[in-house]
């Protein structure tokens, strides 16, 4: 195959970030999910090869090219001389800690094209109480986020206590009543909100966003912990409502940008939103048995132009479960 781009594909859980650390279960299986999903849809288009990296204690991703990460290395050193070599660089990390932001800015050091939102984006996006903060200016309906102290008196639970820039389900509890504050770290509160968990594909540049599939999300309730077990990718239609939803938090956000991530809440009201993920999450591992095209072929950077195309004539998703 004549390789006309090269793209680094960094996947920091899975790819040596926690090398001297003990691995979170599930953040290995969402990674691995994703990571793998994504390299296979990015070498399926002409000319396309990816380098990618894999902690030393886990096995290397079916496709693509993986340069080991060992104990004692430096992942950040390895990713950057990666990155310094690729036409094009991927990153997918965690909000928490600010690892998102940091790792996309040392890859636009060194790389001229990346897959990311900007900045200013990733920033609110990692703060689930400002990403809040900022679609309810837009008119989007949210659920309720209260910091520390900012709980409204005679509130009734139950509540959601969650870390305010937490990744997947880890340290979400729910709550009867309010515990006594301090409450642990940047903890947030939300009210529990009644209905279906659900999630939005979105496809997003400069302001326009399109809505890929709408999922059903698999979340239990385990001794008072969420535990999050999969979704069915496809699994709710794709309705108008949900259609101007996405054009909203597009434009709420205008530096989102390729495929990201909303999570929300089904109610007899209509969607609720709960947060932004600024990134590939765990549903992209089905689209495209959902869609059945490649999605990455109508991502900016991999378009001649390097423009979204319109998409009037996408095929509707069938539902795909995808589980952990």
């Amino acid at each position: 195959m004549v390789v006309l781009m090269l793209v680094f594909v960094c996947e920091t859980v899975t790819g040596g970030g926690m090398v001297d650390e003990d691995l979170p279960t599930s953040l290995i299986s969402e990674g691995t999910l994703m990571r793998d999903t994504l390299i296979g849809d990015i070498e399926d288009l002409p000319g396309v090869r990816v380098i990618t990296t894999h902690d030393a204690r886990l096995p290397p991703p079916p496709r693509g090219t993986s340069t080991l990460v060992h104990p004692g290395d430096s992942p950040w050193a390895i990713w950057g001389q990666l990155a310094a070599g690729a036409d094009c660089c991927w990153p997918i990390a965690p909000e928490t800690d600010g690892i998102l932001e940091q790792l996309t800015q040392m890859l636009r050091a060194r790389s001229r094209r990346v897959v990311a939102c900007d900045d200013a984006t990733l920033r609110d996006c990692a703060s689930k109480a400002r990403t809040a903060q900022v679609l309810e200016r837009a008119g989007v309906t949210v659920v309720p986020t209260w910091r520390q102290g900012e709980v409204p008196s005679g509130q009734s639970g139950p509540f959601i206590l969650k870390p305010d820039d937490g990744a997947g389900a880890i340290g979400v509890m729910i709550f009867q009543q309010l515990p006594a504050e301090p409450l642990p770290g940047n903890t947030i509160v939300q009210p529990l909100v009644e209905g279906t968990a659900a999630s939005l594909i979105l496809l997003c540049q400069g302001g326009r966003s399109y809505v890929l599939a709408a999922n059903e999300q698999i979340i239990d309730d385990i001794d008072g912990h969420l535990h999050f077990s999969g979704v069915t990718v496809g699994g709710l239609p794709i309705t108008e409502e949900l259609r101007m939803l996405g054009d909203k938090v597009g434009a709420a956000f205008p530096g989102l940008h390729g495929i990201v991530g909303l999570d929300y809440i089904v109610t007899k009201d209509g969607p609720v939103v709960v947060e932004v993920n600024p990134r590939l999450t765990t549903s992209y591992a089905g689209l495209r048995r959902s869609l059945g095209i490649n999605p990455i072929a109508f991502v900016a950077e991999f378009i001649r132009d390097g423009a979204i195309p319109d998409l009037p004539h996408m095929p509707m998703p069938v539902p795909v479960e995808v589980r952990l």
